[in-house]
């Protein structure tokens, strides 16, 4: 795997970097040796965060873990991340699509138990046109954590989210 190692508010020492690539290396067996992985490690209020991006065709692998030390969150963040791989993996491995990202060996394991995703609940609601400030406030007013919206400055349906520094974030879609 390629390693892209990248610091917020940190300078990454060839130790912390070691540690990364050899926790996460632990991942290789899952992967093509062609994989890039994208790693960003930041300090924010006193918390150690890592970030693990690990684009495969089609789907995105990511997870994220903050704690008290840098080391901690490398090891629980390469948890995160094996969990995902095996409890997803029938429906992360499309035979034809992303199956080049994955190594022949984990191609080859037979999946764990799968738990089947049932949607239980649909809504529909009518979208009108607002800016994505107005969205955040509809979504406090709901008392939400997300809401989708129609962008009236791009005409696109882009969602708001809270996030855990209570803050906002925004998503819009890429074509």
């Amino acid at each position: 795997m390629r390693y892209i190692i990248s610091g917020k508010n940190i300078d990454i020492t060839p130790a912390l970097k070691e540690a990364a690539e050899n926790k996460i290396g632990k991942l290789e067996r899952y992967f093509s040796p062609d994989t890039e992985v994208q790693v960003t490690m930041s300090v924010e209020k006193g918390r150690q965060k890592i970030e693990v991006t690990i684009p495969v065709k089609g789907s995105i692998i990511r997870a994220e873990q903050d704690s008290n030390d840098m080391y901690v969150s490398i090891d629980l963040v390469e948890e995160i991340i094996e969990r995902q791989i095996k409890k997803y993996k029938t429906k992360l491995i499309d035979k034809k699509q992303s199956a080049l990202s994955f190594s022949e060996a984990f191609l080859q394991e037979e999946p764990e138990h799968e738990e089947t995703i049932k949607i239980v609940k649909t809504k529909r609601f009518a979208m009108k046109p607002m800016d994505p400030e107005e969205a955040c406030i509809q979504m406090e007013l709901l008392g939400h954590n997300f809401f989708m919206f129609l962008n009236a400055d791009t005409n696109e349906v882009n969602v708001v989210y809270k996030r855990k520094s209570n803050s906002y974030g925004l998503i819009e879609p890429e074509f």
